[in-house]
């Protein structure tokens, strides 16, 4: 848990506790469909009851489980990436991102792609429509 106090972000606390919440989620819906459960039986509609027993309130949960497991499979893949992009820039040599200087007649905070300090023109678009007269 030392990670929820890394006020540098070096590393990241989501993929650890994804588990947690994914089940504390689990949990939430599996109490909210008791609830809708018995509420329906004590409205005094046992018609409503069965209905929301068999057919409104799993259909509730699974989508909502289904919505909540992408939301976070989204997350840890895209921390996933982060990971691996790092690595693959360390295994190159380079530095991660937010640690590197500032290249030569750069500025500070700005993009270093470390290419020379006085860069040539780009070259002209080809398929840029040429003038008319």
């Amino acid at each position: 848990m030392k990670e929820l106090f890394d006020f540098n972000f070096d590393s990241f606390v989501t993929p650890k506790i994804v588990k947690i919440v994914y089940v504390l989620i689990t949990i939430g819906l599996g109490i909210l469909y008791l609830i809708i459960v018995i509420s329906s039986f004590m409205s005094g509609e046992t018609a409503l009851g069965f209905l929301s027993m068999i057919i409104i309130g799993p259909l509730v949960v699974l989508i909502y489980l289904a919505l909540a497991r992408m939301g976070l499979e989204s997350l840890v893949a895209t921390i996933r990436t982060a990971e691996n992009t790092g690595e693959l820039v360390r295994l190159s040599g380079g530095t991660a991102p937010g640690n590197t200087p500032p290249a030569p007649g750069g500025y500070p905070g700005g993009p270093s792609f470390g290419g020379p300090v006085d860069p040539q023109a780009p070259p002209a678009n080809p398929y840029q429509t040429p003038p008319q007269a």
